[in-house]
């Protein structure tokens, strides 16, 4: 046997070892309807099914990158510092980089690990067994190359568990793409939160200082009679409830800050660099918000990383089954050593002294007590419970852009009847007001329009905040916020 003859019959046993007993993966059908429900007061009332394609000049989601999507600089610059500080995504990461460790360490099985070795034995034969009849104490060197158990994948047992390493460092790092997405969304719907609160506060600031301004006008004409102890009392009510308001709205705008600093991973004060602090959207910047084009559930297979992760952990649940198997056949392993053996140190590379040795070893289960059988039974369930996981996931995402289209078409309406309800108000209370400096209406109607105008504002701040939440969260699940 010459000095290659060991490397080419390893070589060849590997490339004989290409067949795998995984089944064929197949993807399963969607579980959800071909077209997204529509408003039936809407565009898609004849059919009751909506279906948004892209029309010249507008992009899918996906193609919408957050910076271009979110105007506001204030938001941009969180956005940033969330991404390169937020620990869940840092999670993600290191997630992506312990799968890449685990596939790479898995791939090596693939190929025949070769390693040097030197070696020196001393031994001591007593007298009854040397051939001499005494005792002799010997030495030996050993130096060389060796192969030990190289499996020879005839049945694809390692390149199937090598295909499932691979799937689920794929499915790892589609997830960590679903949490940048999903993190985006989640700032965004922070900020927003935050200025709402501001938004709010601030009404609910001015609504008192004007209603501290009346209450001291009524307690000074209360002391001179011209009003009664029930006028005071009223306006009394009415600007500790603003009171009452405007602290409970700091608390909360505080707290809102504090889930932004914590989806940031520092201080939005220290995010962020000389920009101001922005307001809600307008009606027209939520129009345009909105208006990213739906497409078809079908779309949503590629455009959501949730779902393509989904589909690897399938593919890795499936490859496992071909591993699983493979187990039931036999194991051919393949341990050889190339080198040179002396008894003397200087003699060890000399003509004469190499030493080769081939161990091929044949592993046929014949009894495990049902192992092989249960390990196979457990690689199908699981496949079953990430064909129930894929199909679930399709599910929500599916729910999520029919809840964000339903929004988009009820919302702004909303939006709109809120905004008419301010403006009745605002006007029923000039003309109770007028009324009441005429003598012709009661100060208690008038105090009843104050308070009925605070909560129209109130509501239709929380109905913009709505509407702008919605179309992030519509944004989100079309897959957009990645780029």
């Amino acid at each position: 046997m010459t000095k290659f003859a060991l490397p080419l019959t390893v070589l060849a046993a590997a490339l004989l070892s290409a067949c795998s007993m995984a089944p064929t993966y197949q993807r399963p059908a969607a579980p959800v309807a071909a077209a997204f429900p529509a408003d039936t007061a809407g565009a898609g009332a004849k059919t009751g099914f909506a279906s948004v394609q892209a029309g010249p000049g507008q992009k899918d989601a996906v193609d919408t990158g957050w910076r271009e999507y979110f105007s506001d600089p204030r938001l941009q610059q969180l956005i940033a510092a969330a991404l390169d500080n937020n620990r869940d995504l840092r999670t993600a990461a290191l997630r992506i980089e312990e799968a890449r460790a685990q596939y790479d360490i898995q791939s090596a099985d693939r190929l025949p690990n070769l390693n040097a070795n030197a070696a020196v034995t001393k031994a001591k034969t007593p007298a009854f067994l040397s051939p001499t009849g005494q005792t002799t104490i010997g030495k030996r060197y050993d130096a060389g190359l060796a192969i030990s158990a190289f499996e020879l994948d005839f049945f694809g047992r390692v390149k199937s568990l090598n295909d499932a390493a691979l799937a689920a460092y794929l499915a790892t790092d589609e997830a960590r793409q679903a949490a940048q997405i999903a993190l985006v969304a989640q700032v965004a719907q922070a900020y927003y939160t935050e200025r709402a609160y501001a938004e709010q506060y601030a009404l609910a600031q001015q609504t008192y200082e004007a209603r501290a301004r009346t209450y001291k006008l009524t307690q000074q004409r209360a002391e001179v009679g011209a009003s009664s102890r029930l006028d005071l009392r009223s306006n009394e009510t009415l600007m500790e409830t603003a009171r009452a308001a405007a602290l409970t709205l700091a608390r909360q705008r505080a707290q809102a800050d504090n889930a932004l600093t914590l989806l940031v991973g520092q201080p939005s004060s220290q995010a962020v660099a000389g920009a101001a602090a922005g307001a809600m959207p307008s009606d027209q910047q939520i129009d345009l918000l909105s208006a990213v084009p739906t497409g078809l559930p079908s779309d949503l297979l590629t455009r959501r990383p949730d779902i393509r992760a989904a589909e690897q952990r399938l593919k890795s649940a499936n490859a496992n089954i071909g591993a699983a198997r493979a187990a039931f056949f036999p194991r051919i392993s393949l341990t050889a050593a190339l080198g040179s053996s002396s008894p003397s140190l200087g003699g060890l590379f000399d003509g004469g002294s190499g030493s080769w040795s081939f161990a091929p070893q044949l592993t046929l289960p014949i009894f495990d007590a049902g192992r092989n059988r249960a390990n196979l039974t457990l690689s199908e369930v699981r496949k079953n419970l990430a064909v129930t996981d894929y199909e679930k996931t399709i599910q929500t995402a599916f729910r999520e852009v029919a809840d964000a289209l339903a929004a988009r078409d009820y919302l702004g309406e909303q939006v709109a009847a809120q905004r008419a309800v301010q403006d009745a108000q605002a006007d029923r209370l000039k003309l109770l007001q007028l009324r009441f400096d005429n003598g012709v209406a009661s100060s208690l109607d008038v105090l009843d329009a104050q308070r009925e105008l605070f909560s129209a504002q109130q509501s239709l701040v929380q109905a913009r905040l709505l509407r702008t939440t919605s179309a992030i969260d519509l944004y989100r699940a079309l897959g957009g916020g990645l780029k």
